[in-house]
């Protein structure tokens, strides 16, 4: 695969970030009942930061989580054969029964990664909402599944991929399109 463009780069994620967090903070008239879960891997680096962003805004800390949907995906019968699907630990410490979930993700894009985290939050509880917020949100959803908050709308041809590198994983904060 070719890189096609640099859609986000350090600074333009710096920003999404920021403009997230306000917007989470407004739409939930402060961070009292909510709970951020990042979904593995990129996702929880994004979450982590927001976290970090709403404690900068709002002077405490917001209660994080993060969540591995290996499990729950319907497509696992789509892995190569052999390989068994790598299962990584729930980390969320705090109830989620009737609170607000946020569920931070790097791309949204056909929404079956979305439904997967919802099966899997669903079954730690039952929360009073969730809602999504994603770094890029690409479109081609196959689930009716939309975000709540969105760092950057970018339409793609389905033969194109969108790569999220972020500096805890890929020693750089970019996002680029590629052929």
């Amino acid at each position: 695969m070719a890189e096609k463009a640099v859609i986000l780069d350090d600074q333009a994620i710096g920003r999404a970030i920021t403009r997230i967090a306000h917007e989470i903070i407004e739409r939930n008239k402060g961070i009292d009942g909510c709970i951020l879960v990042g979904i593995k891997t990129r996702g929880a680096f994004i979450a982590k930061r927001l976290a970090d962003k709403i404690e900068q805004i709002e002077g405490k800390a917001i209660l994080t989580g993060e969540l591995d949907i290996t499990l729950y995906r319907d497509d696992l019968s789509q892995k190569n054969p052999g390989q068994e699907p790598l299962v990584q630990q729930v980390d969320i410490e705090h109830s989620i029964k009737d609170r607000k979930v946020i569920l931070v993700d790097d791309v949204l894009y056909t929404g079956r990664t979305v439904r997967a985290a919802m099966d899997a939050v669903m079954d730690l509880g039952r929360p009073s909402q969730i809602q999504l917020a994603v770094l890029i949100d690409r479109g081609h959803r196959e689930l009716p599944i939309r975000s709540d908050y969105v760092g950057k709308n970018i339409p793609t041809s389905s033969e194109e991929r969108i790569v999220v590198e972020m500096t805890e994983s890929d020693s750089i904060d970019r996002v680029t399109i590629n052929d």
